[in-house]
């Protein structure tokens, strides 16, 4: 069995709480800033001043940190969105992933997501 410890995948973890201010939601997924934050092709929407929770223990094995639930994240396209994307809100695309269903967003109006987390398994 390999072991690696908590510190290790925790580094990485609260790198992304640190840098990770910024979420849209995307049309399909982002592979970079410009896609996730300013491309109205793959931009439909986003939440600022995001704070990440602490890196914590994973189920089964690894850590995590929670997204927390966002209630008025703003519009700004009228599309489909099926992906989300956390970034550092000037030029780094920290995490990217899939929403749990697509959701048709409407501009000017606010998107809900509920809380969701991003992990690293542990070693096998």
């Amino acid at each position: 069995m390999s072991y690696l410890n908590q510190n290790v995948l925790d580094k990485g973890l609260e790198w992304l709480v640190t840098n990770g201010t910024r979420l849209d939601i995307t049309i399909g997924e982002a592979t970079t800033y410009s896609q996730a934050v300013t491309d109205a092709n793959k931009s439909a929407g986003n939440k600022t001043g995001l704070t990440i929770g602490a890196p914590g223990a994973r189920s089964p094995s690894g850590r995590k940190v929670i997204i927390p639930a966002i209630t008025d994240g703003a519009v700004t396209e009228t599309n489909t969105a099926t992906h989300w994307a956390i970034t550092d809100g000037a030029s780094i695309l920290c995490a990217t992933g899939s929403l749990a269903a697509g959701q048709l967003v409407t501009e000017p109006n606010v998107f809900t997501l509920t809380a969701f987390d991003i992990g690293i398994p542990g070693p096998a």
